[in-house]
């Protein structure tokens, strides 16, 4: 049955992951942060922090300004929004699938209230995606089985006609076991011809930087 919806992970399909591990280590490179311990705060913190229960102010005071800073939150803020990157072809293949095929598209994405809104508003995704059931939002991260059904229920799709595009192995893994078929995504051109054998065809669709 060829897909009436896709699920769209954000971070490393649609986007760079904006805070992940390098990120980081970027960022305490650059403001002269202890890494190890900026690192073991983050990981106290993240997960609260991803699902909405931290706010992007609480965190920053956790894990960077603890103490007196020679830089300010501000300059800190837009060097964490920077390191967020459109992955070349991503959005404007899906963008084209939608028109093509009639796609409804949710992204299911775990992210922090602030990151997320700035991604969506940077990179214009509400043009792209119909809903939007970020950890943020819903107060569960991925692998949480329930994030997935909830996902499910608000885009009113049975598992069978959804597509799932995520690149981390594990939640493949948790969303093939409730139905929801779906592809590890690599890269632009494997994906499209996986894409292709679900009945999506991307023939004509290349990337672009």
């Amino acid at each position: 049955m060829t897909p009436t919806t896709l699920f769209l992970d954000v971070g490393g399909v649609l986007l760079t992951n904006g805070w992940d591990h390098l990120a980081r280590k970027r960022a305490a490179k650059h403001f002269m942060l202890k890494w190890a311990e900026m690192e073991y705060r983050h990981s106290l913190n993240f997960e609260t922090h991803e699902e909405g229960k931290l706010s992007f102010e609480a965190y920053l005071a956790r894990v960077v300004f603890y103490q007196k800073r020679p830089f300010t939150r501000s300059q800190f803020k837009r060097f964490m929004f920077k390191q967020s990157k459109a992955e070349p072809g991503m959005i404007e293949l899906f963008a084209q699938l939608k028109v093509k095929h009639g796609l409804k598209i949710a992204v299911v994405s775990n992210e922090s209230r602030e990151a997320n809104a700035y991604r969506i508003r940077k990179f214009k995704l509400n043009r792209l995606a119909d809903v939007f059931i970020s950890s943020c939002f819903v107060h569960m991260r991925k692998p949480d089985t329930d994030l997935f059904r909830l996902a499910l229920d608000i885009a009113q799709a049975p598992a069978g006609q959804v597509l799932y595009i995520e690149n981390t192995p594990l939640f493949v893994e948790v969303a093939e076991g409730l139905g929801i078929r779906s592809i590890l995504h690599t890269d632009f051109g494997s994906t499209c011809a996986k894409l292709a054998s679900f009945g999506l065809q991307t023939k004509g669709i290349r990337e672009s930087n």
